[in-house]
Parts: C-alpha cells; sequence; structure tokens
C-alpha cells in the first residue's frame, strides 16, 4: 500500500513539474512579446521621425535598418524555441523509457548494495 501511495505522489510531482514548465514558457513567451513589440514601436516611433525629415533629401534613406535592434529578438526568438522543444517536444533519447531505465539500474545497484550489508 505505501508503494501505491508513493507512486502517486510521485505523479503527482511530475504532473506538478510539467504544469510548472509549461507556465514557465507561457511566462517566456508573454515577455518576448513585450519586449520585442516595444522594441518595434520605439523603433517605429523612429522611423516616422526619420522618414518624414530625411525621406526626400537623404541619399542613404535605407541606413535607418540598426540590426543590433533586431538581433535581440532574433536570437532570443531561437532560444524560445528551444525552451519550446525542452517543454513540449519528446526527447527520444532522454524520454520516459530511459528514465525508466535508469530508475530500475539504480534500483538494483541499491538493491545490490543492501544485500552485501546484510
Amino acid at each position: 500500500m505505501r508503494s501505491k501511495n508513493k507512486n502517486l505522489a510521485t505523479a503527482m510531482d511530475r504532473a506538478r513539474k510539467r504544469v510548472e514548465d509549461i507556465k514557465g514558457f507561457y511566462i517566456h513567451l508573454a515577455i518576448y512579446v513585450i519586449v520585442g513589440l516595444l522594441v518595434f514601436f520605439t523603433r517605429a516611433n523612429y522611423l516616422t521621425i526619420n522618414v518624414f525629415n530625411n525621406f526626400l533629401n537623404d541619399i542613404e534613406f535605407l541606413s535607418w535598418i540598426n540590426w543590433d535592434d533586431y538581433g535581440t529578438p532574433i536570437i532570443w526568438g531561437m532560444a524560445l524555441i528551444f525552451h519550446a522543444l525542452s517543454v513540449f517536444a519528446k526527447n527520444p533519447f532522454l524520454g520516459k523509457a530511459w528514465e525508466e531505465r535508469q530508475i530500475q539500474k539504480y534500483l538494483a545497484e541499491e538493491k545490490i548494495e543492501s544485500e552485501q550489508y546484510k
């Protein structure tokens, strides 16, 4: 009976961790969208002023493209993709089957060690 309750608690812990991981991803996504919009609108405000002041006078009109501003969302977006993969994608190498094999391996090792000291 004790092992059944322990397995239930372990399942509950795994479910809680899964929910926390998903929640963490959505928080990460929300912050990414907010910061991305701030960067975009800040840059758009600058562009509006720049366009009206320099459109007809500036030969190098496209010099306003500053990839430093767009590098942050691009690199952060790639990190966000990896975060999403770690939360939602199944890892064939370190998935459930691997976890179960490792658990069984360590339980067997622990059983052998405990029998040595009897």
